[in-house]
């Protein structure tokens, strides 16, 4: 595993520990954050579907890829 790129995140979610469909852990670990704060989900591939739904919900994203089959999704709720 590469450097941690966003090792100062308030919250991780790593979605590859879910079982089943990881979308509402996802939501569920967005509404605990407070303004300014950021969540760090660690995925096995891009979630690109994510990022609209990041959008409409009033979501900043940054994403890194330090690995071939990990992703690193810095989300700030604004």
């Amino acid at each position: 595993m590469g450097p941690d790129p966003f090792d100062d995140a308030d919250e991780r979610l790593d979605a590859r520990e879910i079982d089943g469909e990881p979308f509402g852990d996802i939501v569920a670990a967005l509404d605990r954050l407070d303004d300014g704060e950021t969540l760090r989900l660690v995925n096995g591939f891009e979630p690109v579907p994510l990022y609209d739904v990041l959008a409409e919900r009033g979501y900043a994203h940054e994403t890194a890829n330090p690995t071939d089959d990990e992703w690193h999704v810095e989300i700030t709720r604004a």
